[in-house]
């Protein structure tokens, strides 16, 4: 039974907060947004990194609790809101693998992701936490091979996370839009939570894009006060 406390979700558009607050939204969680402009860098003043000390979101506050990391999240949440059935039980054989597969998104394809980004050669393979690129991303394609979903016919919260890191990574060209995500990304992207989040998030962030503008004009003295 999900927790009679709300949750506050610190956030801010277009960012790897996007996913989470996508699954809170399928979760069906009452919750508070707490929205930072990072573009006008307030993820960087005291009060927020109060609560995540490396400014970054997304982050979340329930009761005493306070959350970081996203794959840490969306374990929490899923697991506070059984009722939903996002999340596979303690005695499911699929408790495993779900677990493998959220986890993987932090250990194995972020550092791979980056490094290429970056152009930066790989640790050899035995000291890399992802072996090589083109082995990381085998894994994932050849388990959304399977369909529909990662565990098949079963959605579970796993997929609401990597339907929306997918949907930003291939976007960017920072991994190839082979058919197995390219169906996965379709299926994900068409539920009605990702569609109505991500069109917040651009009329979110263009607003935020404005007032750091203006922000900025102000600190430089270009801005002049109406008389």
């Amino acid at each position: 039974m999900a927790s009679a406390e709300r949750i506050t979700l610190y956030y801010s558009p277009q960012s790897r907060a996007t996913g989470t607050r996508i699954l809170f939204d399928e979760l069906g969680i009452d919750y508070d947004l707490h929205i930072l402009n990072m573009k006008a860098g307030e993820q960087r003043q005291p009060a927020y990194l109060a609560v995540n000390p490396l400014g970054k979101v997304p982050a979340i506050r329930h009761g005493a609790a306070l959350v970081t990391e996203q794959v840490a999240i969306a374990i929490y949440v899923a697991d506070l809101y059984p009722e939903a059935g996002l999340t596979p039980a303690l005695d499911d054989p699929l408790r495993g693998p779900y677990l493998r597969f959220l986890a993987y998104y932090g250990a194995s394809f972020e550092p791979a992701l980056i490094d290429r980004f970056r152009q930066i050669e790989p640790a050899p393979r035995s000291q890399s936490p992802y072996c090589d690129y083109d082995s990381m991303l085998g894994v994932l394609e050849a388990q959304l091979s399977q369909g529909p979903y990662l565990f098949g016919e079963r959605l579970t919260a796993a997929d609401i996370f990597w339907g929306t890191a997918l949907a930003w990574t291939t976007g960017f060209g920072l991994v190839p839009l082979k058919p197995a995500f390219k169906a996965f990304i379709d299926r994900m992207t068409g539920r009605p939570h990702f569609g109505r989040v991500t069109a917040e998030d651009a009329v979110l962030a263009a607003e935020h894009a404005k007032a750091a503008g203006q922000s900025r004009m102000l600190s430089d003295g270009i801005a002049r006060p109406s008389i």
